[in-house]
Parts: C-alpha cells; sequence; structure tokens
C-alpha cells in the first residue's frame, strides 16, 4: 500500500497522457462492511464530501469512532467509502491509480446528515486527521494519489472548505509550520474503489495506515 521515501516531489501527469480507462464501473459490494447499508445510495437531504488525506484506508477510519471496543460510524455519518477523483481516467483500477497515470488520488465519501452533524466538522477531521503541509505524499507514501484534496460538491462546501483552510493555515504558521498545499475543488467524477479496500481496516485490525496529523489543532 506504500511506496519507498523519495526525495523528489511527483507531477501531475497531463490529461493528453492519462490512461484511457473504461466505460463500465468497477464491480463491488455494495453493502456498508460496518452498517449493511449502500455505499452508493445518498438518503435525501443528505449531503456527500469527498476529501483525499494519503492512503484512504486510515484515512477513512478517521470518520469512525470506537463503540465496545467496535468500530462505528460517528454520529451523522451514514456511509464511508473509498476511491478515486480529482484525475483524467474513468473507472480506474487500484493498480492504475497507483502508477501515477490517471492523475486520481486516492479519496474517502462521508455520506452524513448536515442536520446532524455540520460539514465543518468534517473539515476539523480532515485537518486535523494528516499533514496538509505534505507535497504529494503522506509519510512515506509518495505519490500523486497521495496528494491532499478537498472536493467539494456545493458552492457552500466550496467556501467552507476555503474558509477552513486560511483558518488552519492561521494556526500552522503560529506553530512554525509549512505552507498547506491541500486542494480545493469542485468534486466532479468519484469512482468506487474495488471491494476488498472498501472499509478495509475494519476488515483488517492489524492492516497498515501510514497517517499522522501536524500535531496542530484545527479551531473549527
Amino acid at each position: 500500500m506504500f511506496q519507498l521515501f523519495s526525495r523528489s516531489v511527483p507531477s501531475m501527469i497531463p490529461p493528453d497522457r492519462a490512461l484511457v480507462g473504461r466505460a463500465e464501473p468497477l464491480v463491488f459490494d455494495d453493502a456498508c462492511f460496518l452498517t449493511g447499508r449502500s455505499l452508493s445510495q445518498v438518503p435525501a437531504d443528505f449531503q456527500v464530501a469527498l476529501f483525499g488525506m494519503g492512503c484512504f484506508w486510515g484515512a477513512e477510519r478517521r470518520f469512525w469512532t470506537r463503540v465496545n471496543g467496535d468500530w462505528t460510524l460517528r454520529e451523522g455519518i451514514w456511509t464511508t467509502a473509498v476511491g478515486y477523483a480529482g484525475g483524467y481516467t474513468p473507472n480506474p483500477t487500484y493498480r492504475e491509480v497507483c502508477s501515477g497515470q490517471t492523475g486520481h488520488t486516492e479519496v474517502v465519501r462521508v455520506v452524513f446528515d448536515p442536520a446532524v452533524l455540520r460539514y465543518e466538522d468534517l473539515l476539523k477531521i480532515f485537518w486535523e486527521g494528516h499533514d496538509p503541509t505534505q507535497p504529494m505524499r503522506q509519510g512515506n507514501d509518495v505519490g500523486t494519489q497521495y496528494r491532499t484534496w478537498i472536493g467539494a460538491t456545493s458552492t457552500a462546501q466550496h467556501q467552507a472548505a476555503e474558509a477552513s483552510r486560511t483558518l488552519y493555515q492561521s494556526r500552522l504558521t503560529e506553530a512554525a509550520k509549512a505552507a498547506i498545499t491541500t486542494e480545493v475543488v469542485n468534486a466532479g467524477p468519484f469512482y468506487f474503489a474495488e471491494s476488498y479496500h472498501q472499509q478495509y481496516l475494519a476488515k483488517n485490525p492489524d492492516g497498515y495506515c501510514g497517517l499522522g496529523g501536524t500535531g496542530v489543532s484545527c479551531p473549527i
């Protein structure tokens, strides 16, 4: 799941050099391992948030909590799922994304109830759950597929994400940390990853997670 550390910063592939991909979506188990709910369906009045924060195994777990020792979703979250976004290749495979030839980053898709959980609360989890100052990597995971990324699914989300980035940068600067490299963009297409990646760390509790934060709290 990880690549050896490299001093060079990977660069995004140009759209005209990206892999062609495929017209048909990948086949995956649509049931959430934690709840049995459909990963693809969004209940009425719920919202979708997309976050890229390194290896999506550990990133997805940032949006869970433990109850009596078992993993479950945080209050207000309907489902989490992992997949690919931000690039050019339609319906890519994991191997293709890891090649750096799709332009996609590994992302977590969070379906949440805004009447219970604010989007800003998800942004706090995002900023504190990884190091947004690292370009094209998280820890020893190096590549454009590990870049820090927010895909806004509405104008309100875009504005909130931009505001939170400015706010968190001020705290990082106070702590003598580097500049944030996070992209904040309109979401674009999201492609579900293969079944074995979905809720991976619930299925494999001792599985790999290389994420680490900056140690600086986000004041949202």
